[in-house]
């Protein structure tokens, strides 16, 4: 007989997505302002699809090396250099993946074996815990807290360290509270990775999408640059979503692990893609700037929003999402998200779905227009109303 005894048990100790579970919801009803997608509004800007249209004409369609074309790599090496300060060689410390979830997965596959521990960060992004527990690790959580702007501060990071720790894995700008960690506040913590000797695995695919200080990444920290794995990709700045692009940048012993990992599962990264992202590269920073101004209009515009109906939200330095608390609803995150998606149709994601410290938040991404968040605002409004929480 088949059933649940025939599967792997690593991947019955994994739950399904809580983003994808209200997703579901969403589309049964007609009609719904859905403020959950983490995906750009924009269209992928047209030169970058133009080279990608061309480079099928021209034939370019065979499998490029394993890596990603070099010309790509490169591209990607001057980029972070002339924007991060980040210095790469192109040749042994690059990988092309698609998308940043497989540049996650690999990372971790080739760095961790079982019963090792891996810090996460909670609130964190949903696929960071499923990610370590599938390749046989132990997560180990460290809770955020709003008061502290869901930055990771140097006495949780020193209590969660011990002697089977291999990595500590982070996300910032972060998916999904907007918080920042800003080069003072890494400074608090380098010590202590540097003197643990734990690997640090940086998802920075929000970096350009920075409202404050210029994004800095540990890896700019010399001293421990070689124990940075730094993990990015086209999707979020520059409108490339379905175009599953991302990319790892690392010490060579590392990149050559995670080459043996992806020439067996993947091959190479899809060949169009990689020349969309050459030509988004060299001439497509004016547009992550535009997209850029666009969303921080809407943060300014959303999160005074939601203040002002009385659901109390911090300042995001970063991504496009805001973080709001719901506890004085008296709900669980649950119960609210699926209480406004019934009376209201509007969906949002409960912070659950992040983990356990995201209980008493939703996540709601302003990657939409400032109608839509208008319209949205109005009905969220009226349900607090219903709940006595607003006046009308």
């Amino acid at each position: 007989m088949i059933d649940e005894h025939c599967l792997s048990k690593r991947v019955q100790a994994v739950k399904p997505s809580g983003i994808r579970k209200f997703f579901d919801l969403a589309a049964e009803k007609e009609g719904v302002i859905s403020l959950g997608v983490g995906e750009p509004d924009f269209d992928t800007p047209w030169h970058i699809r133009e080279a990608a249209i061309y480079s099928i004409e021209q034939g370019r369609t065979f499998y490029t090396a394993n890596q990603g074309l070099l010309e790509l790599r490169k591209e990607i090496c001057r980029y972070l250099d002339r924007r991060f300060s980040l210095s790469y060689d192109p040749y042994k410390e690059v990988i092309v993946t698609v998308g940043g979830s497989e540049a996650i997965d690999i990372t971790i596959r080739a760095i961790v074996d079982p019963g090792d521990e891996v810090i996460v960060l909670s609130p964190g992004y949903v696929a960071y815990e499923p990610s370590v527990t599938m390749a046989g690790a132990i997560p180990v959580v460290i809770e955020l807290n709003e008061e502290n702007q869901f930055k990771l501060k140097r006495e949780q990071l020193k209590a969660a360290i011990s002697e089977k720790t291999k990595a500590l894995l982070i996300n910032f700008p972060s998916n999904p509270t907007g918080g920042v960690m800003t080069k003072a506040d890494y400074e608090e913590i380098v010590d202590v990775i540097q003197d643990s000797g734990i690997m640090v695995i940086s998802d920075e695919i929000y970096a350009e999408l920075t409202y404050g200080e210029t994004h800095c990444s540990l890896a700019n920290f010399p001293q421990i640059k070689d124990q940075v794995i730094l993990i990015s990709g086209f999707s979020k700045a520059f409108a490339m979503t379905g175009w599953r692009l991302g990319y790892v940048c690392a010490h060579p012993v590392f990149i050559k692990a995670m080459n043996k990992i992806h020439q067996y599962i993947i091959m190479s990264a899809p060949t169009a893609a990689q020349y969309g992202a050459i030509e988004g590269l060299r001439n497509g920073l004016d547009h992550v700037k535009e997209m850029r101004d666009s969303y921080q209009t809407r943060r300014n515009f959303i999160v005074n929003g939601f203040n002002q109906i009385g659901l109390k939200t911090h300042m995001p330095q970063g991504a496009f999402y805001i973080f709001p608390c719901i506890k004085n609803t008296g709900m669980s995150s649950e119960e609210f998200c699926a209480a406004l998606l019934e009376d209201q149709l509007v969906a949002c994601v409960p912070g659950t779905a992040f983990g356990q410290a995201g209980e008493g938040f939703i996540r709601v991404s302003y990657a939409y227009s400032i109608d839509e968040i208008k319209a949205a605002l109005i009905k969220i409004k009226a349900f607090l109303v219903k709940l006595s929480l607003c006046d009308g």
